[in-house]
């Protein structure tokens, strides 16, 4: 199947628009963009559910979720007696889940999470498949080779484009193994950086590397370049051809952030769900109830 770029077909659709568009200033080239293209595009979640049993680095604690308490009646806010119902969450790090590092994680001088610009939202989406190397060796590391393997196919990565590391590893989560997993090899990160000026790169994997002093992680995040963890279903993405829509929340002097990545990919790709598909507005009312389940830890409809 010949896939169409999103971003070209976008591109073509601001030409196509342009004429119209002198004719009628008020006409946004961006709606029509988003009318002739991205309102047909497949939409792909390649984020994790947070929860509190969710796998987490073993240096840091567990989380765990609570009914928020009304502090004027001490009691948890309920239906029948606030109109609404709240949830507290008892976080011990932001570096957990499907995550975008801020280099301030590593380095105090550089960006913080509510520094990160607002340029990060939209991007070309590379996807590099490593997942049959590490069918045979679980902790096995993205070389330069494999970049260059995945150019010699689809051409240059793009500059300011996001890299994605597909290995497969998600397709088992929560029960994944966080000290022996696939990595990154640190000259293939300087690689994708300093040769190929890359936005940033993602891993399925919580880290980075498996080197006692986070060797590529290290480097990046010292150097002012953010990286993204804990990705999943890249398995439903194509190599080249997408966009990544980045959605992160701006916690003051954060270290990571936790991030939703949505693939945009062509209309005739199989995976991936069309705008207006699913019950959008209003949503979807469900046959159970959500309500507080003690002994799970969190809310559920069973």
């Amino acid at each position: 199947m010949h896939i169409l770029s999103v971003a070209t077909v976008i591109f073509a659709c601001l030409l196509a628009t342009g004429s119209a568009e002198q004719a009628n200033a008020g006409q946004s080239r961006l709606w029509s963009a988003y009318d002739s293209v991205l309102s047909n595009a497949k939409y792909i979640d390649l984020t994790h559910t947070i929860e509190p049993a969710m796998p987490i680095w073993r240096g840091f604690g567990n989380i765990t979720f609570s009914q928020a308490v009304n502090k004027l009646t001490g009691k948890p806010f309920a239906y029948n007696k606030d109109l609404f119902v709240a949830n507290a969450y008892q976080l011990t790090t932001d570096q957990m889940g499907t995550q975008l590092d801020a280099p301030a994680h590593f380095n105090p001088y550089f960006a913080a999470s509510d520094e990160i610009p607002a340029t990060f939202a939209l991007r070309k989406l590379v996807v590099i498949d490593v997942s049959n190397k590490v069918a045979t060796n679980s902790s096995y590391a993205a070389s330069v080779d494999d970049v260059l393997e995945w150019e010699a196919k689809h051409g240059r990565i793009p500059q300011r484009s996001v890299v994605f590391v597909r290995s497969d590893w998600s397709k088992t989560w929560p029960s994944v193994d966080t000290d022996v997993f696939p990595q990154v090899l640190l000259e293939t990160v300087q690689f994708l950086h300093l040769q190929r000026s890359i936005l940033f790169h993602g891993h399925e994997p919580l880290d980075t590397d498996m080197t006692s002093d986070f060797a590529s992680e290290r480097w990046l995040l010292t150097r002012g370049y953010a990286q993204a963890e804990g990705v999943t279903n890249l398995h439903m993405v194509p190599p080249t051809g997408c966009l990544l829509s980045t959605g992160f929340p701006k916690f003051l002097g954060g270290t990571g952030n936790y991030v939703r990545f949505v693939a945009v990919c062509p209309p005739d790709w199989p995976q991936g769900i069309l705008p207006g598909s699913t019950p959008e507005a209003p949503l979807p009312e469900y046959k159970n109830a959500l309500v507080w389940n003690s002994q799970k830890g969190h809310r559920s409809r069973s």
